[in-house]
This record gives C-alpha cells, sequence and structure tokens, in this order.
C-alpha cells in the first residue's frame, strides 16, 4: 500500500514537471520561430569605443541592424535579443556579447579583438546571454535537475537508480541531437532546446558514471578532486573569471615559458591565457 501511493506520488510530480517542462519549450519555440524580428538600430556604448578604430568602419555611434525576418537564430536577428531590448532597454543588456569573437567581428576571432575593415554593424550591438528567453529554457533545466533528485529521494536501491538516470540520460542526448539534425542549433548563448537537451543528457551520464564510482563501487578517494570543485563551484568560476588557472599552468613548462602546458594541450591561434579562460568559462 505504501508503495502504491509512493508511486502514485511520483507519477502525478512526474506529470507536473513534464507538463511545465512541454509547456515552456513550446513556448520557447513559438516565440524564437514565430515572432517578427524588424530592423533596429543602437547606439554604441562607451564601453565599446575602445573597439572602433579608423579600419572598423564604424563611422557613427548609431548601427542599423537590417533584419526583416523570422525564425533567425543568428546573432543579429533573433528573437531573443529582440525581446530583451524591448523589455529590458539596450543599457541593461551585457556591452561584450560572445559573438564578439566570431570572425565577422574580431581580427583575432576566436579570441576578442578589434573588428575587421568589412565587420557587419551588428557586431557592437548588446546582446544578453541570460536574458529572458534563455531563463526559460534554464527553468527546464532545472525541472530536469528536480527529476533527477526525486529519483535519488524515492528509489532506495542502487542499481535501480544508475538504470532510471541513464535511461532518462540517454533519451535526452539522443533527442538534442535529433533537434540538431533537425536545424535547431546547438547554442549556448541562445539556450536553445537542442543545447538544453544535449548538456542535460550528458551532464546526467556524467553524474551515473560518478554516482557509480564513488556511491556503488565505494571507490571515494581518487574523487576527492571532483568533490572539492563541487563543494567550491563559485571559487573555481571566480578564478577561471580572474585568468588566475591560465596563469598557474603557464608555469609549468618545458625549457622555456613559450612551451607552457596552455600552449600544449590548447594550440589555438590566440593568446594562451585566453585559450583556457574561454574553455573553464565555457564550463563554469
Amino acid at each position: 500500500m505504501l508503495f502504491e501511493k509512493l508511486l502514485f506520488f511520483m507519477l502525478i510530480c512526474f506529470s507536473i514537471r513534464r507538463l511545465a517542462g512541454i509547456l515552456i519549450g513550446l513556448s520557447y519555440l513559438i516565440l524564437v520561430y514565430g515572432l517578427y524580428v524588424p530592423d533596429w538600430f543602437f547606439e554604441i556604448s562607451s564601453l565599446n569605443m575602445e573597439s572602433r578604430s579608423p579600419v572598423s568602419g564604424y563611422g557613427s555611434s548609431t548601427q542599423t541592424v537590417n533584419c526583416g525576418v523570422r525564425g533567425s537564430l543568428k546573432p543579429p536577428c533573433n528573437v531573443v535579443g529582440l525581446i530583451d531590448r524591448l523589455l529590458l532597454g539596450e543599457k541593461h543588456l551585457y556591452q561584450r556579447p560572445v559573438y564578439r569573437r566570431t570572425k565577422e567581428c574580431s581580427v583575432n576571432s576566436p579570441d576578442y579583438g578589434p573588428p575587421p575593415s568589412n565587420a557587419p554593424g551588428w557586431c557592437l550591438a548588446p546582446f544578453d546571454p541570460e536574458g529572458i528567453l534563455s531563463s526559460l529554457m534554464a527553468a527546464i533545466t532545472c525541472l530536469v535537475g528536480l527529476h533527477f533528485g526525486h529519483i535519488l529521494v524515492h528509489v532506495q536501491d542502487h542499481l535501480q537508480r544508475v538504470i532510471f538516470w541513464s535511461v532518462f540520460s540517454v533519451f535526452l542526448t539522443l533527442a538534442g541531437y535529433v533537434l540538431e539534425l533537425a536545424g535547431v542549433p546547438l547554442s549556448k548563448p541562445l539556450y536553445t532546446l537542442s543545447y538544453m537537451f544535449i548538456t542535460a543528457g550528458v551532464s546526467g551520464l556524467l553524474l551515473v558514471v560518478l554516482y557509480y564510482i564513488v556511491d556503488v563501487k565505494c571507490f571515494q578517494k581518487p574523487m576527492i578532486l571532483f568533490q572539492w570543485m563541487g563543494m567550491n563551484a563559485l571559487i573555481l568560476y571566480a578564478l577561471a573569471a580572474c585568468d588566475l588557472f591560465s596563469g598557474a599552468l603557464q608555469g609549468f613548462y618545458l625549457y622555456s615559458p613559450e612551451n607552457n602546458l596552455v600552449i600544449i594541450f590548447f594550440p589555438l591561434n590566440v593568446s594562451s591565457s585566453s585559450k583556457l579562460t574561454h574553455l573553464l568559462r565555457s564550463y563554469f
């Protein structure tokens, strides 16, 4: 009798979470692909004045962005930016968005840098990757995490937990890749549905692996570093944002400072400090 009540409670909770997630996801898709994005203009912020140069082509402090489209997920004409500009205002948006590192907007791509001579006008436009629509998709991620937590609380057997988590994680991951193949790009700044599914699914699979190693097989000491990282996530984020990690790793080199760990493991055509900084920020 108790098991039946518990099962009924779990089904009700799961149904409510599933319904809420479906409604939020549908709202996101309808807005992103249904709203019309007209032409718009913006004033270049004083924070971006340093990016302007005689060769950049930004002769005016006001730039016009030509859109007039629906369903675009490109940087200048997506609905995510439109809603944030209308409801929050340009001055409340992030002035150095991630697309400032693209080839169209930076001569030092994939790092920040001055815009090339033929840079489009939207390169200096404000954009908030944690805006209103992105927060809606983040709410679905919270619902996914809540589902994992309910399994942890209401399922006591280790094997059953692993099975439930694994099935759910594989489903999320496959759904994300199917959406990507169907035309929904994997975009972190826009927090697309495919990005949400894939990141949630991969995170769930990683949880299964760590849970099996630490809690089932009791190999806890080798995982003490991950335990410390989980207990100090904000500190790690701050260290990554302040370039302290990259600076510390550059102290380990072979024969000369140019052959440091960052150069060896991340051989990109940008500064070694930026390589690890961008990598760490993408994870934390």
